[in-house]
């Protein structure tokens, strides 16, 4: 029995120290497409639930939005989680071409098995795009952070007005709701998105709408300017 566990122990510390490998191992052009593709249901998924959405008095204030499909969280020997997303922000004349981010972050304890949870990262002001133009940043470190309030249009959400750059959000299992993302790490996805793009680019240069929106990522890139649009005039 003792050997059995030992066995099992060998084997989950050696898939552990092969995932930094395999995460950063940049992706194919069609999973990137199904990335963004994947990051748009569930922004239309989520604002379709109007009594739990993202709330109209936060998506108008918002600089950047950045959804991740289906971030890992769990594992083997030490706790952890890693997640891949896209991010677009807005320019002053409509939302940018994306970018593609990478989340990671860990916790000790000994756990077997994982969940699967789709975030949502909204910037509500400038300091929030500031943080999404560097290479790499912790949230409620580098970043301050917030779990973002839920509803049509909550009016006891006020705190992030004065103290949040960035409101986060989860969903599983059909609930959606703020999170706690402290001590999880934001950085740059350049392999992934110079894969769809075809050539290196600069993340800032995108960001602030220097780039044009790739054909495949327009969609994603409406959607999120039309939630943006339908916020400004939800008075």
């Amino acid at each position: 029995m003792k050997l059995m566990k030992m066995k099992k122990l060998i084997v989950f510390v050696c898939v552990a120290a092969l995932l930094p490998s395999i995460c950063f191992a940049a992706s194919k052009k069609e999973e990137l497409q199904g990335r963004l593709d994947a990051s748009k249901r569930i922004m239309d998924q989520i604002m379709a639930a109007s009594d739990r959405s993202i709330p109209s008095n936060i998506l108008e204030k918002a600089t950047c939005v950045g959804v991740v499909p289906g971030m890992l969280k769990g594992a083997f020997v030490f706790g952890g989680q890693y997640g891949q997303g896209v991010v677009t922000c807005r320019t002053g004349h409509g939302w940018s071409a994306p970018v593609f981010i990478r989340l990671a972050g860990g916790s000790f304890g000994f756990q077997i098995g994982g969940q699967s949870t789709d975030l949502v990262l909204i910037a509500v002001n400038e300091n929030g795009f500031q943080d999404l133009l560097k290479s790499k940043f912790k949230i409620g470190g580098d970043a301050a952070a917030s779990a973002g309030p839920v509803g049509r249009n909550t009016q006891a959400a006020t705190d992030w007005k004065m103290n949040a750059e960035l409101l986060t959000y989860s969903r599983s299992k059909g609930l959606f709701a703020g999170i706690d993302l402290d001590g999880t790490s934001v950085s740059q996805n350049a392999e992934d998105t110079e894969v769809y793009y075809g050539q290196p680019q600069d993340f800032k240069q995108v960001l602030q709408g220097n780039v044009a929106v790739p054909e495949g990522a327009k969609s994603f890139v409406r959607t999120v300017a039309h939630y943006f649009v339908l916020a400004k005039h939800d008075k």
